[in-house]
């Protein structure tokens, strides 16, 4: 399968008003590539696809089709995958507290939502999914990194739905050929990620509190640990998954992280650090620290040397680098 630099391509981008989704829209139209943006709106923002329009230009965004529908109504995203060639699957429920308050919604779009995805694809005989999966699937282990096969009991709805997607795509690659690739998300972060409300990541909800004047509030002792990936290197890890040369019938879950831990304690001294350099006047207090919440992994490192023979894919971006950019954006917006 030849990349998207070798051959143009028509794209189907769920999700695509999303935080991942816009930027892989924006890096295929930058490469000349048409793509169908999917998208319910329901935490994607238009706001995000007017950037891409800005960044990208008239040209190149008339390559871009925008359809509004939910993953969840299969005729829907059959019609969006008409003539597509590749299926680059962002849209879901993406929060463990969410999940946990949502079971059956977490299910619904999780689950059901990503076999319509497959349906589409195996209806318009699209070979090629790579979808997103999570470092959620490894619960409680406690292995250190995280390989592929290692495995811990699952805390959440939403951990549980995507391993059901894991199991799913086997299936789908097993009985009709195709070729599937889940790529199992740490902890990815950069401009365009949502501050607001009570799901929202880590990082960009920090910084908001930051740049707002507020205090920043940990869950726990700031002692657990995560792996950060900025937002560039996934989407580099989602065009190496639709591009690589795979057999038919092929079914891979990979991680895909930056191979480093960093404490939640480290990451506010991080912040307080461009806080004082870019935004003095909104330098951070001491932050207040909470029980942790349910659901939450005490520890993560991914082990990336899976992706990085299937793929050829290890994080490139300086993480001092990732979040000083991801900071001067939010403080411009």
């Amino acid at each position: 399968m030849k990349g998207p630099s070798n051959r143009l391509r028509k794209w189907l981008v769920t999700g695509a008003a999303g935080f991942i989704g816009s930027h892989l829209v924006e890096n295929l139209l930058r490469r000349g590539e048409s793509v169908v943006g999917f998208d319910n709106l329901s935490t994607g923002k238009l706001s995000n696809l007017n950037e891409v329009k800005t960044h990208a230009g008239e040209e190149r965004w008339s390559r871009f089709e925008w359809v509004q529908g939910d993953i969840e109504d299969l005729p829907a995203v059959t019609r969006a995958a008409e003539d597509c060639h590749v299926i680059l699957h962002e849209a879901a429920l993406g929060s463990v507290p969410l999940s946990l308050e949502r079971p059956l919604q977490t299910h619904a779009t999780n689950v059901t939502g990503f076999v319509h995805v497959l349906e589409a694809a195996r209806a318009h005989k699209i070979p090629r999914v790579v979808y997103a999966s999570s470092s959620a699937v490894y619960g409680d282990c406690p292995d250190l990194p995280l390989g592929e096969q290692s495995a811990g009991a699952v805390l959440s709805p939403y951990a549980a739905s995507k391993l059901v997607d894991e199991i799913c795509a086997r299936s789908y690659a097993a009985s009709y050929g195709m070729e599937l690739v889940g790529l199992r998300y740490f902890n990815v972060f950069g401009p365009r990620q949502d501050p607001n409300g009570p799901y929202a990541a880590v990082i960009p909800k920090w910084i908001h509190a930051i740049l707002s004047g507020e205090q920043v509030p940990i869950n726990g002792t700031g002692e657990n640990t995560r792996d950060f990936c900025y937002v560039e290197d996934v989407v580099r890890a989602n065009l190496l998954a639709a591009t690589a040369p795979l057999d038919p019938g092929t079914s891979l879950a990979l991680n895909v992280g930056g191979g480093r831990s960093t404490s939640l304690n480290e990451l506010f001294e991080i912040l307080a650090k461009l806080a004082a350099r870019y935004s003095p006047a909104n330098i951070p207090a001491r932050p207040t620290f909470g029980p942790a919440r349910p659901g939450d992994i005490l520890h993560s490192t991914a082990d990336v040397g899976a992706a990085a023979e299937a793929l050829g894919f290890r994080a490139e971006c300086p993480l001092e680098d990732s979040f000083r950019t991801t900071f001067e954006w939010f403080a411009k917006c």
